[in-house]
């Protein structure tokens, strides 16, 4: 992973009580990578400078911002990150499709991306 400063960056997040699961995706949508951290201050430094470390953060999805992911949510809104709460799906579609899914990430941040 190099740093490519003029790239932009979307991040999307899965927050859990523990960890929180990311997706890196450049500006166009592409998948550059996913990692998980801890659900602590110092994850949440790990995670932003993880993300920063593919280009230039614009934006990221955060599901979750009113419950696991309310921490992180300030944390990056404090760090002058553009933070978009993404609603999570609907009980009966999380189900049909599985929490582990790597594409809900790929998802929660597209939505938080402009197109």
């Amino acid at each position: 992973m190099g740093s490519h400063t003029d790239t932009e960056i979307v991040g999307g997040i899965d927050t859990h009580k523990d960890s929180h699961t990311v997706a890196a995706l450049s500006g166009t949508g592409r998948l550059l990578g996913t990692a998980q951290f801890p659900a602590t201050p110092g994850g949440y430094q790990e995670l932003l400078a993880w993300l920063r470390g593919f280009g230039r953060l614009v934006r990221v999805g955060v599901e979750g911002t009113g419950s696991y992911g309310a921490g992180l949510h300030g944390y990056l809104r404090r760090a002058g990150v553009d933070v978009r709460e993404v609603i999570r799906p609907k009980r009966q579609v999380r189900r049909r499709r599985g929490k582990s899914d790597p594409g809900g990430r790929r998802g929660r941040g597209s939505r938080g991306h402009r197109r």
